[in-house]
């Protein structure tokens, strides 16, 4: 039995799980099952490696995208340039290979919507998913700057830096952060939402609920609203045409 799983912390709620356990069903693949690897810390990777008889690779979500890295034998050049690993394969000899699939997945969602005046973004977080949706935004020409609750090095704003101003001069945003994931439903990022526009996209990587707060408030004023699960569904299958390859 080929084996593949999600590496993360407090990830009970996560799709991944239920996501590949119905394609394989769908799809009639007994032979593969996908499970979660929750784990209090990065440490305990390597035993979950050598102890899992059949792995053969798994997605990785929060707190370990960044972290996991220095354990692999090999970073896919992509990956490495963004900085993050959301998928690792594991070769034939053992190997562990990261990948990143989150910038395809973001690339495949956003794109259709993108109008000429979609120039400039923020990207609300900095953490490991974060960094791909900056690979994703300069591939795509669009300038971005990254809000986080503390300055520092790349950083264009704190939280409270934010204006009407400087939302309705940036017209893409995107939540790269936990904030309003299920239960904590009522919780959003604090942006003054009020300079948001109809000329806005608003999109949001949280996926549990189907619409966060965040796009709410952003509905409300009119813009395009986006939740992460076709980000997530394509990255999905990105990841199982990798652990997949001859």
């Amino acid at each position: 039995m080929n084996k593949l799983g999600l590496l993360g912390k407090n990830i009970s709620y996560s799709f991944s799980r239920t996501y590949f356990k119905s394609k394989f069903e769908k799809e009639q693949i007994t032979d593969t099952s996908y499970e979660n690897f929750d784990i209090e810390s990065i440490d305990l990777f390597p035993s979950i490696v050598k102890n899992i008889e059949g792995l053969k690779g798994m997605n990785v979500t929060i707190p370990y995208k960044e972290v996991v890295m220095p354990f692999l034998d090999k970073i896919n050049k992509k990956a490495e340039e963004i900085g993050a690993v959301n998928t690792i394969r594991i070769t034939k000899k053992g190997k562990l290979v990261g990948y990143n699939t989150d910038c395809y997945g973001f690339k495949k969602s956003i794109k259709p919507h993108i109008k000429p005046h979609h120039k400039k973004a923020l990207i609300l977080g900095t953490g490991g998913a974060s960094k791909a949706i900056a690979f994703t935004l300069k591939e795509l020409g669009i300038t971005y700057k990254n809000v986080s609750r503390r300055p520092g090095e790349n950083i264009g704003f704190t939280y409270d830096d934010l204006t009407e101003k400087v939302i309705a001069k940036n017209t893409i945003i995107i939540n790269c952060t936990p904030l309003g994931t299920f239960p904590d439903i009522e919780q959003c990022p604090n942006i003054p939402y009020k300079g948001i526009t109809d000329k806005h996209i608003l999109f949001d990587l949280i996926y549990n609920p189907e619409e966060t707060k965040f796009l709410k408030q952003g509905k409300l004023n009119g813009a395009i609203t986006i939740n992460g699960l076709k980000m997530l569904e394509l990255q999905a299958e990105k990841a199982w045409s990798i652990w997949n390859l001859k």
